[in-house]
């Protein structure tokens, strides 16, 4: 075999794609420099080792599964246990039987942890902690979770495909990090809070967009220079798309995706918001919200809901009062009902798909 010559810094060691929630997917050129530091920075806050034994469900294509799951608990001597799928049984039996200690997962899979009847069957005690990402998670349904399964409060994590993809988490020893957070900066990352008005000017409180600059940025999007230059901008700062806000400890919050905000009669509507709203009705599981034209507003709040025969498939209520977790455009003033919904691999609800049956 002939030696190759590898460039670190330069040659692309996978080309993971983006999730394509709000748009088409594209090809992320992540670097060997780009993985390899990103294991290292998360390294001290999630740390691995031998003894340790993961439950991988995620597939490894998605830059959660790809990191996560297989990178960083191989590379520390950790136990990875694979599952081809997510089903709930073959899942909760597969931590029973190898006494699985740590979770990577999405949202859908904590609201199964918290709700299910199915999870009081199982032995779940070697279990010590739970960190989700891909999407936003409802502080309340996160709570709920913890106090079922006995165990510390479930941690998140933030990031994209296109940064490697981890800036923030929320450190498995942090004694009591605020509900809803995404966790602090990694190390070597830096992060910016930019108007959406005039994304060069940074701002105070409030919701607005996050820009990420750090050595785990992405080379770029296969052969997409227009959207590579769109995404990152001359001084190297990574616009997410996402808004979010920092309290003054440094913890974020992300609100949702700035693409996927819904601005109806003078109100700023954020989906995630709208659905943990509907969690709280046990009719709801996972409800995804969109923005879909009316006669009176471009863009109207659209809650769904998804429900499995027998059940009658009725769409959700409206609230004739506002909700104290939202504005008062959160009334719900559409609704519909989908025997199943588009997912992302990571398990991710397609909005834009949503949209398009609206």
């Amino acid at each position: 075999m002939p030696e190759v010559e590898v460039d670190p810094e330069r040659d692309v060691a996978a080309l993971p794609y983006s999730s394509g929630t709000t748009g088409v997917p594209k090809g992320v050129m992540l670097t060997h420099a780009s993985i390899a530091t990103n294991l290292a920075q998360l390294e001290p806050v999630i740390p691995m080792g031998p003894g340790g034994r993961i439950l991988a469900v995620l597939p490894f294509f998605h830059i959660y599964g790809l990191t996560a799951l297989m990178n960083a608990p191989l590379r520390s001597g950790a136990t990875v246990v694979v599952l081809p799928r997510f089903e709930l049984d073959t899942f909760l039996g597969a931590i029973q039987e190898h006494r699985i200690n740590g979770l990577y997962v999405a949202p859908p899979i904590v609201l199964a942890l918290a709700k299910h009847p199915a999870v009081a069957a199982y032995d779940l005690s070697s279990l010590e902690y739970i960190v989700s990402a891909a999407a936003p998670l409802d502080a309340a349904l996160a709570a709920a979770c913890s106090a079922r399964l006995g165990l510390p409060p479930v941690g998140q994590a933030y990031g994209m495909t296109e940064l490697s993809p981890g800036t923030h988490v929320v450190p498995l020893d942090a004694p009591e990090p605020p509900p809803g957070t995404v966790g602090r900066l990694l190390p070597s990352t830096e992060m910016r809070i930019l108007s959406l008005d005039d994304p060069g000017k940074d701002v105070g409180p409030g919701r607005r967009e996050i820009a990420i600059r750090g050595p785990q940025v992405m080379k770029g999007y296969l052969g997409r220079p227009e959207a590579t230059a769109a995404m990152i901008d001359a001084e190297g700062w990574v616009h997410t798309g996402d808004i979010g806000r920092v309290d003054e400890d440094g913890w974020l919050f992300v609100v949702d995706r700035v693409k996927e905000l819904i601005k109806y009669k003078g109100f700023q509507v954020a989906p995630a918001e709208l659905e943990a709203v509907l969690l709280t009705h046990e009719g709801s599981p996972t409800p995804p919200s969109s923005g879909s034209p009316t006669r009176t507003a471009p863009r109207c709040p659209r809650p769904t809901s998804s429900v499995s025969p027998p059940r009658p498939a009725s769409p959700p209520r409206r609230s004739s009062r506002t909700s104290p977790r939202g504005s008062p455009v959160q009334e719900g003033p559409r609704g519909g009902v989908h025997r199943d919904r588009p997912r992302a691999a990571s398990g991710k609800i397609l909005r834009r798909e949503l949209r398009d049956r609206a």
